[in-house]
């Protein structure tokens, strides 16, 4: 598995609850750029259109050799999961606060492009800062406990 990018600010900003795998429809230029490793999750989320769930947001740059083939950068990409698996997030969503982020892109074993992505609950500002402090604590508590033995 070859990680292309993660989202580290969706850590901070939610409270991840689920993750699911889900495919992407990419085009020709997409998938090479994707190769190349350049991608930004920044402000991406996803949102259901007719039944149907897509990435919004989420910025591929266009390829360097792709010519008059190039793609949109921000177009709308559309996320490959079974039925069972939209309705069960299509149900969660609509309770309140809730909303589906993407934590990372990577291509599989296979070579095929898979988006990781997550119901998840926003934080409050306190809440981030909480998180931050705990954070913290246990990383001293681990350094404290390795120098110790």
């Amino acid at each position: 598995m070859k990680v292309v990018a993660t989202n580290k600010k969706a850590y901070t900003d939610y409270d991840i609850l689920e993750t699911y795998e889900a495919g992407i429809v990419l085009t020709g230029t997409e998938v090479k750029s994707l190769r190349n490793g350049s991608v930004s999750f920044k402000d991406s989320f996803c949102r259901f259109r007719d039944g149907e769930l897509y990435l919004l947001n989420l910025h591929i740059p266009p390829y360097s050799h792709g010519g008059i083939h190039n793609h949109d950068p921000e177009r709308p990409r559309k996320l490959l999961l079974h039925k069972k698996e939209l309705k069960r997030l299509m149900g969660k969503v609509q309770e309140e606060g809730i909303t589906i982020v993407p934590l990372k892109i990577y291509f599989n074993d296979r070579g095929i492009a898979k988006v990781e992505i997550a119901v998840a609950r926003g934080r409050k500002k306190y809440d981030k800062r909480e998180a931050i402090k705990r954070r913290e604590m246990e990383r001293k508590i681990r350094e404290y406990m390795k120098y110790s033995r």
